[in-house]
């Protein structure tokens, strides 16, 4: 959506439509992030009146799609890639390999035995 994409990007990989649009998912959903919570513990607090409740999930169902947490897709940092990514490291299976390879991950060896 146009309306949340930032005027400048400080993305340090490749950058692309898909990449620009994580992006923005990610900022979105950092920015509506306490207002989710607080309408979820409304819904789910049983001593407030149903109608209460019932208002309170009415504007979570109607709040945008970038707010949700299930948009997020991890992305390699370094080529984008949406695939095969090491959750722990940001990178693409390949990328981890040539960054292992080339002794730019601290911690992480070939291993041998």
């Amino acid at each position: 959506m146009s309306m949340f994409r930032a005027k400048k990007l400080d993305l340090g990989c490749v950058v692309t439509s898909r990449t620009i649009r994580d992006h923005t998912k990610r900022k979105v959903f950092e920015q509506f992030e306490p207002e989710r919570q607080a309408l979820r513990y409304i819904i789910r607090n049983t001593t407030l009146s149903p109608r209460i409740r019932a208002e309170a999930q009415l504007q979570l169902t109607q709040m945008h799609a970038y707010t949700r947490p299930t948009q997020i897709k991890n992305r390699c940092i370094m080529g984008s890639k949406g695939r095969g990514i090491l959750s722990d490291f940001k990178l693409s299976r390949y990328a981890f390999r040539l960054e292992a390879m080339a002794g730019n991950i601290p911690g992480v060896k070939r291993a041998s035995w």
